[in-house]
């Protein structure tokens, strides 16, 4: 976007919240709130979600259930986001998540999306070609693996929750939530094990 459309972009915007003010419609202090919540977003509550899910079945079956709810309880507010939708992997089947029409993305779970997210060849290459585009993050799915492409849209978010790697059982849900990045919680990824425990 040029400076002078980002501008411009930026004056409606203001415009625009000045009228709902003005209407009373909102408050400055619920949007100040509003623009906070989504600072302290981070893929780190979307991690959390997912190693929980990896040690406990009844969180398992409850996230895959209403990624929502269980979002709220862990402390993180939905309101006024569209419902969160977990997309659980299992052995020949994978999750990519794109937005087609835009960068719908789940921030109040996974935080800001990235560039590549957002970018036309992205949203247009998952679709045609999701293999070669797991390829180029060197993402190598076992042999007769299904890839499931799912479109988050206004109305609906979407969040993947991998399968847990071997190899790390015992593992403390803080080892397991390091193990989980942005990109396998958007399906771009797998968790890896470090190369120090892969080694053991």
């Amino acid at each position: 976007m040029s400076a002078p459309a980002r501008a411009a972009s930026v004056a409606r915007l203001e415009k625009l919240l000045a009228a709902l003010m003005a209407k009373g419609l909102v408050t400055e202090a619920e949007l100040a709130e509003m623009q906070a919540r989504t600072d302290r977003a981070s893929p780190e509550i979307g991690a959390r979600m997912v190693a929980r899910a990896w040690l406990d079945p009844a969180w398992r079956a409850r996230l895959v259930a209403s990624g929502s709810e269980c979002a709220e309880a862990m402390g993180v507010s939905m309101a006024g986001a569209p419902p969160l939708g977990v997309l659980e992997d299992r052995p020949g089947l994978h999750h990519l998540v794109v937005c087609t029409l835009c960068s719908c993305y789940p921030r109040a779970v996974l935080g800001y999306p990235p560039s590549w997210y957002k970018s036309f060849e992205y949203r247009s290459r998952a679709i045609r070609d999701p293999r070669g585009v797991l390829a180029e993050w060197g993402t190598t799915l076992p042999p007769g693996t299904k890839i499931r492409v799912v479109d988050s849209t206004a109305d609906y978010r979407w969040m993947v929750l991998p399968m847990r790697p071997e190899g790390t059982e015992g593992w403390s849900e803080d080892q397991l939530a390091a193990l989980v990045t942005r990109d396998a919680l958007v399906g771009v990824a797998l968790p890896v094990l470090p190369m120090a425990a892969a080694a053991e």
